[in-house]
């Protein structure tokens, strides 16, 4: 092979890796920004526990609740209570109505934030109806539950100790699965 094949060969082995390289980039993008998200709080993204924190304070927060839908979703979908309030600390139980209006079974599920979003860190979720798909029958209605707290490291934080109010907003679409095996139930 000569000097300058070789020199071509090697170009376009390296220009393939970085293509296959910037491919899988793209793929691992989503998953490695949602483990961020999860792990900081970043973007409104909430926490999880196993149990509720043995401090409640005092201090009071007004936890709103809010609801939407993908428009290709053929739901109705809605807090059954605009708002609570908690102590920070104190757990709280809040739950979301779902219709499937469709005649056809549908596959669902909810992605969640806060607002504001530097409070996401600190609201964490013990229980909640967005860890899952949902099946929905034709017609089906459904409540769903989300058992909830404000932790009361809140107040700690220069940037959150003056929060006195968070909105947990949900957003309801199809499945991935379920657009994997063409919007079906399966």
């Amino acid at each position: 092979m000569t000097p300058e094949r070789k020199r071509l060969t090697r170009t376009a082995g390296i220009a393939a890796a970085v293509v296959a390289g910037m491919t899988g980039m793209a793929f691992a993008a989503v998953p490695l920004y949602k483990a961020f998200c999860q792990v900081t709080g970043y973007g409104g993204a909430t926490q999880t526990a196993e149990a509720a924190p043995s401090r409640v304070l005092d201090q009071r927060i007004e936890v709103r609740f809010d609801a939407n839908h993908a428009p290709d979703l053929p739901v109705t979908f809605q807090p059954q209570q605009v708002s609570q309030e908690l102590r920070l600390g104190e757990t709280g139980l809040a739950f979301y109505r779902v219709r499937n209006l469709s005649d056809a079974p549908i596959v669902a599920r909810a992605s969640y934030n806060v607002t504001p979003h530097v409070a996401g860190q600190y609201f964490v979720k013990l229980e909640c109806f967005c860890f899952q798909d949902r099946v929905l029958a034709p017609g089906e209605e459904a409540e769903l539950p989300v058992i909830y707290f404000v932790d009361p490291d809140l107040v700690s934080n220069p940037d959150t100790a003056e929060i006195g109010t968070v909105t947990l907003s949900y957003t309801f679409f199809r499945s991935a699965v379920a657009q994997a095996h063409g919007g079906r139930a399966s």
